[in-house]
């Protein structure tokens, strides 16, 4: 664990599988790529334990042959079935309450995020929690490669020392967007990987967000 210089101004929130309980349809998106091709579909343990970024290795450990059939024709298909499917997806409980918890004791929350830029924007306004957040930072595409840049940026447009933030997300790619900025990094167990793969590389790992509130 990185220790703190000083106590945490800011939250870095990851949204999908985090705040948003998207991981069904997410699996459900896949599954019918892969139904259409005949290809075995995934049951959602099996998903949690392959998912992973940048999700093109992740379409390669599920069978895809990536030399034989388009990456790009494959990430618009899947966004585009996403996208359908988009709007269903609650908020994970607590998710709101801990949104406000946070605020009211005056936490900077800012929501850092491998999905499109408006696309994210978008669905975080859906779900009524824009007015928590003081910077909303998206991809600039829909391949969701890494957000690591985007957090390094936002900390550094905000003019705050990384130590003073924490990272909450749900997978192991956000613990190395935690390192990369220098930063804490707490991870929730119940989104897009599997409490035993988060287990194994980080020692704050919580069972969800009813927990966030025993670290702040």
């Amino acid at each position: 664990m990185i220790k703190r210089t000083r106590p945490v101004e800011v939250i870095l929130w990851d949204w999908n599988g985090t705040l948003l309980d998207d991981v069904e349809v997410c699996m459900a998106s896949m599954n019918t790529m892969l139904s259409r091709r005949g290809m075995p579909v995934l049951s959602l343990d099996h998903y949690r334990e392959v998912f992973t970024f940048p999700v093109i290795n992740y379409y390669r450990k599920i069978g895809w042959d990536i030399e034989k059939e388009s990456w790009d024709a494959l990430a618009m298909e899947f966004i585009g079935l996403y996208m359908q499917k988009l709007p269903s997806a609650p908020l994970h409980d607590e998710a709101f309450a801990v949104l406000e918890y946070l605020a009211r004791r005056e936490y900077r929350q800012v929501m850092i995020s491998a999905m499109e830029q408006n696309a994210l924007s978008d669905s975080v306004a859906q779900k009524g929690i824009r007015h928590f957040f003081e910077r909303i930072e998206g991809l600039s595409d829909h391949y969701a490669f890494s957000k690591a840049d985007i957090a390094l940026r936002a900390i550094h447009d905000m003019n705050v020392s990384p130590a003073s933030a924490c990272l909450i997300g749900d997978t192991l790619h956000d613990l190395e967007v935690a390192d990369h900025i220098t930063c804490d990094c707490l991870l929730v167990a119940d989104g897009h990987q599997s409490r035993n793969r988060l287990d194994a590389v980080h020692d704050r790992v919580i069972s969800d967000l009813k927990e966030v509130r025993k670290f702040f």
